[in-house]
């Protein structure tokens, strides 16, 4: 009899060059629902493993909120589909490592707020 073996996933391991020099490296996990908590709402957290020195790997999470979501959906009359919420997460992610100088340090959480969401959505041509 042979077993048949489901073999793992394969991680696509993507490249990013940020503005302040930084080679990353990352590539995506997977999301879950966030946890409500009283400093934070009901969120999907989308989580990539990052490195920039190929030595240390650490998770970074990027939470978008329900709330900004649903927003979203009012002012456009559609939801969001899974694969441009994905989209936004990442955005945000790559829009982190141009922006916070110590990922490992300061960037594993990043959120997205009505406002980014808009922004980031417009920057990838999403009405």
């Amino acid at each position: 009899m042979n077993a048949q073996h489901n073999p793992l996933p394969v991680r696509r391991l993507k490249t990013y060059t940020s503005t302040q020099g930084y080679v990353y490296q990352y590539y995506f996990v997977g999301k879950r629902a966030a946890l409500e908590s009283p400093n934070c709402n009901a969120a999907t957290e989308y989580i990539f493993d990052v490195t920039s020195d190929r030595k240390t790997t650490f998770a970074v999470s990027v939470f978008i909120g329900e709330s900004s979501l649903a927003g979203w959906a009012a002012n456009h009359g559609r939801s969001l589909t899974e694969a441009e919420q994905y989209a936004a997460a990442k955005m945000r992610l790559l829009e982190g490592f141009d922006q916070v100088e110590n990922m490992l340090a300061d960037g594993r959480r990043l959120s997205v707020n009505d406002a980014s969401l808009g922004h980031l959505l417009e920057n990838l041509g999403v009405t």
